[in-house]
């Protein structure tokens, strides 16, 4: 019987081994060498690349860059999803319309979302511009100007991940019993003391993964900074990934993208392992 069971679970694990195990050793060890990966000579220099990466000034921003952004986009997308959930989360037909329509940009391509806001944002004739000029305001550089830019990058991608956040929201609130709100009642509990007496403890185990699945999702963001900004301008938007992407794919140093590969890979397990470590205490489970 044990033989079976590992029969069936054995393509699972050699997938996972093939695609994702031995990629991230085969990535540390590259980090210990210098490649430009056309020849196959490589310069095994140790921990230089990793010297070299605390050292670059451009890496340390890049770290910032993606902290404020995995902040800021964790922050409103999950306080507006939640509000979101509980102002939607009721039957009825135009309550489902609703959530239908604010679900949609989840499904749109990321590439047209983009392009979409890049026209919106543009500084000559985008229509925050245009918006902004009738009521008498000066026009921005939403995307051009280093100071507002990263900015910009965190609205779009709040508004493109509200949808999917705000269903999961709704469906944890649907999970919560109705006989507890009903002896709130009974007990003339106010909304508030309601909302986090009640609402939220049973909530947790919902934030609990929205939490830590999102702060993966923001670190790693790269498609809306390759198609928007190329991490300009001035190294304002520049992220990780995409920081990894272009001393690995444009400038052919593989051995140091590798090395900054191995620092976001020990970030987010790091993190994760503390979040479980702290936060999975305060998860109520019924």
């Amino acid at each position: 019987m044990k033989k079976l069971a590992y029969a069936f679970v054995a393509p699972a694990v050699l997938i996972l081994t093939i695609f994702f195990v031995c990629p991230i050793f085969y990535i540390i060890y590259l980090s210990f060498f210098d490649w430009n990966f056309v020849t196959p000579d490589m310069d095994f220099v140790f921990l230089d690349n990793f010297i070299n990466l605390i050292n670059d000034a451009n890496f340390r921003q890049v770290l910032v860059n993606t902290s404020i952004y995995t902040g800021l986009t964790m922050f409103f997308t999950l306080s507006i999803a939640l509000l979101t959930a509980l102002w939607l989360g009721k039957d009825g037909k135009i309550y489902s319309f609703a959530q239908s329509a604010i679900f949609s940009p989840h499904i749109i391509s990321l590439v047209s979302i983009s392009m979409l806001w890049m026209w919106i944002m543009d500084a000559d004739y985008g229509l925050l511009n245009v918006i902004l000029k009738s009521f008498g305001f000066e026009p921005l550089g939403w995307l051009t100007d280093s100071s507002l830019a990263l900015y910009s990058l965190v609205i779009v991608s709040v508004w493109k991940s509200i949808g999917y956040y705000t269903l999961i929201f709704i469906a944890g609130l649907r999970s919560i019993p109705k006989d507890l709100y009903e002896a709130a009642e009974l007990d003339n509990s106010s909304g508030f003391r309601t909302f986090s007496k009640i609402t939220l403890p049973m909530l947790s185990p919902t934030i609990f993964f929205v939490v830590i699945t999102s702060f993966i999702s923001c670190f790693k963001v790269f498609e809306t900074i390759a198609i928007m900004t190329n991490g300009g301008p001035a190294n304002s938007t520049n992220t990780i990934v995409y920081y990894i992407y272009e001393y690995g794919f444009r400038f052919f140093k593989i051995g140091y993208a590798s090395a900054a590969g191995v620092i976001l890979l020990l970030i987010i397990s790091i993190c994760t392992l503390l979040y479980f470590k702290f936060m999975s205490k305060r998860v109520y489970y019924r």
